[in-house]
């Protein structure tokens, strides 16, 4: 008798448990249905539209007519999508590590004793909270080759100024340059939160055992900071692999260097947009769809030999 009314008394507690349980589950999902139906709506479903839109073919009045994998035959022997594909990772692969090491050098100056460094924070800062339309034009108006900033001032050494964005070979590489300015201030607050969760009491130990900044930098500060940098690595990548709103402002549809410094999404717009093939348009979309997941995927992979989280 007393093992059967230990045995009910331990089903009521585990039928008790149970109860909380689903009470706890009921309002875990309640808090996070906002965000789940958000995501549905604004990424998930507009991810299958386009995936879907891809396999077909949009007419002159806007219907859809299913192709199948024509727009995908189509888009491996397009040239123009090739150089944009080129024109993406270049753009990618020159600011993302040169954004991040420069934002992780300011970082570290900063979060050292700097006077006044609360208003270096907010100057660096400034071009997150400025408007990219905005940025886009003042630069251009920098980089003018008949009354810019640049040319001017390279003139009173004698110095002919380039044609910043009209020269094939310069106008990537300018928009490069506005790209990493207008990004540094991000990247810069995230490592300095990251550096700022660091104890100081390493730094103090390091000293006491005699390592210099550069030894105390690569033994402490960079395994530390590392989870932080993954981070801004990632994002970063993904933000330069959708770069459009700096081409779009800066080069006009007349420039001769469009064709070399257009990129995988400012050809999606053109298509969809501009040409009103919405079909071929998303093709486009999902190839950048996939190069960002395999870019994703490999860094996953590597962070295992980089990233410290202990």
């Amino acid at each position: 008798m007393i093992k059967q009314k230990n045995t009910s008394k331990s089903l009521h507690k585990k039928v008790k448990t149970s109860k909380k349980d689903l009470h706890d589950y009921y309002w875990a999902y309640l808090m996070i249905a906002p965000t789940i139906i958000g995501l549905i709506i604004l990424n998930i479903w507009p991810l299958i539209q386009t995936i879907y839109l891809s396999f077909n073919k949009t007419s002159d009045f806007g219907l859809n007519q299913w192709v199948g994998l024509d727009n995908y035959k189509q888009m491996f022997s397009d040239p123009a999508v090739w150089q944009a594909t080129l024109n993406t990772l270049k753009y990618t692969v020159i600011s993302v590590p040169i954004g991040v090491i420069l934002s992780l050098g300011i970082a570290v100056l900063l979060n050292s004793k700097v006077k006044g460094k609360t208003i270096y924070r907010t100057i660096y800062f400034l071009p997150m909270v400025s408007a990219p339309a905005a940025i886009a034009m003042v630069w251009r108006w920098l980089y003018s080759s008949d009354f810019g900033l640049f040319n001017y001032l390279l003139s009173f050494v004698g110095v002919k100024g380039p044609d910043w964005l009209t020269n094939p070979k310069l106008a990537l590489l300018s928009i490069i340059v506005v790209g990493i300015w207008s990004y540094l201030g991000y990247n810069m607050i995230i490592l300095l939160a990251g550096l700022q969760e660091i104890p100081k009491s390493f730094y103090e130990a390091a000293k006491i055992d005699g390592a210099g900044p550069i030894r105390q930098f690569f033994a402490i500060t960079f395994p530390l900071i590392s989870p932080t940098m993954f981070f801004v690595v990632i994002t970063s990548m993904i933000t330069g692999l959708q770069v459009f709103d700096l081409i779009f402002m800066m080069i006009s549809k007349s420039n001769a260097v469009m064709e070399s410094t257009q990129s995988l999404v400012y050809l999606f717009y053109n298509y969809s947009f501009v040409m009103n093939d919405k079909g071929y348009g998303s093709t486009i979309v999902v190839l950048l769809l996939a190069i960002i997941l395999v870019i994703t995927v490999i860094q996953l992979k590597l962070q295992k030999k980089w990233v410290h989280y202990e």
